[in-house]
């Protein structure tokens, strides 16, 4: 038997300003986009055949996993998603179904060993938080249920945050399908840098017993709109924790890069990043 011993870090300190890891001159995860978008998409392919692992991969896996009205990418060793991408027009956020008839639930296409489990947050102090929010699953009961699946969560403080200033941003994503055709939410967890001692850490609680379920620094969403042959787009960055509600939502805006850098990832490559406009300069980024 493997006895693991795990630093649980009791809180998560991310400075006077709200997003320091992503907003101050001297943050390494600022920089310039000196060349055009990149095709960096590659695939293993056959190259797993080989002499090095000729009795297995090891990994790592992402699951991806596509429901009703997202689709998802899940990180094992953070049982966290990497990130949930959504489609929303004035049309498929029609429907009547209830959250109330939702339980959360563990996802059994996850291997248990790897997976989030309830109990990983029962008196954890977070609330499980959707990434792709109930309210953008009303289609029917089923879209609505998969919404409550583990997969689509991570913890978020509750008050202030997940229940409030969180929630607003939701809603005014939602509030977009009235003003364009189309609009793709990407969100997901961050987990960014703190300076301590002139020296920079990536710092964050895990919650479970034993330790199971990485807890974000921050939280992303990425939106692209778009109206006739036109696109707009727009990242923000909000630090997990209680923002005051008179906070202006432009002080989480932020450039698309920044968030690629500090994710690992990267958004919407299928379109010419120098032929998008930005989102704060086509609709009012704040909350009504």
């Amino acid at each position: 038997m493997f006895k693991i011993l795990a630093v649980v870090v009791a809180s998560i300190s991310i400075g006077a300003s709200a997003v320091p890891a992503l907003s101050q001159g001297n943050d390494p995860y600022i920089f310039d986009l000196d060349s055009p978008q990149l095709d960096v998409r590659a695939s293993l392919g056959d190259n797993t055949d080989n002499e090095f692992l000729k009795y297995g991969y090891p990994g790592p896996v992402s699951d991806f996993l596509l429901r009703s009205r997202y689709a998802t990418s899940f990180n094992r060793a953070l049982r966290n998603p990497n990130w949930v991408a959504e489609h929303l027009t004035l049309a498929n956020l029609n429907g009547t179904a209830d959250r109330t008839n939702a339980d959360f639930k563990e996802d059994k296409d996850i291997p248990v060993m790897f997976r989030a489990h309830l109990k990983d947050y029962y008196r954890s102090g977070f609330d499980r938080g959707h990434m792709c929010p109930a309210a953008d699953a009303k289609k029917d009961d089923q879209a609505m249920k998969e919404t409550f699946l583990l997969t689509n969560m991570t913890p978020q403080v509750g008050v202030g945050f997940n229940r409030n200033y969180w929630a607003y941003l939701e809603a005014f994503v939602r509030d977009l399908t009235k003003s364009f055709d189309d609009v793709y939410c990407i969100s997901g967890p961050l987990y960014l840098p703190v300076q301590e001692d002139g020296k920079w850490y990536v710092k964050y609680q895990v919650i479970g017993n034993p330790p199971n379920v990485a807890v974000p620094t921050h939280f992303f969403k990425v939106v692209l709109v778009k109206q006739g042959s036109d696109f707009s787009l727009g990242a923000f960055a909000l630090p997990n924790k209680a923002i005051d509600n008179s906070t202006p939502l432009t002080d989480f805006d932020v450039p698309v890069e920044t968030v690629e850098k500090a994710a690992g990832l990267v958004f919407f490559d299928k379109l010419e990043r120098t032929s998008v406009t930005p989102l704060c300069s086509k609709t009012k980024c704040s909350f009504k």
